[in-house]
């Protein structure tokens, strides 16, 4: 389903960290890295603490110490505000695709 925004209105999807260790050092660098290709500004906030982080950086995204079954809402503005949060969401819910070697 494509999201249709006004130019720099944030969007935002929840998501909930389905792999069972969480969100450790793996998932949260596969999450930025994905972040870091767009160029839309990325925030994540934990729906259980309300704590807002930088989905761009891995040592914030840390902080928020989500473990399985957290709910989190990733927020996404810019041009490529929509890409951005389609392309986060589906990492989340396919587990950040941990089984996959080169993914």
């Amino acid at each position: 389903m494509k999201v249709v925004t006004r130019p720099n209105e944030p969007i935002a999807r929840e998501v909930t960290i389905r792999n069972k260790e969480g969100l450790h050092t793996r998932p949260v660098m596969k999450f930025v890295d994905l972040a870091q290709t767009f160029t839309a500004e990325i925030k994540v906030r934990s729906l259980e603490t309300s704590e807002t982080v930088n989905g761009k950086s891995a040592m914030e995204l840390m902080l928020l110490c989500a473990t399985h079954g957290t709910v989190l809402e990733v927020q996404a503005s810019g041009a490529d505000a929509a890409d951005a949060i389609d392309a986060l969401a589906a990492l989340v819910h396919e587990q950040f695709r941990l089984d996959r070697p080169n993914a």
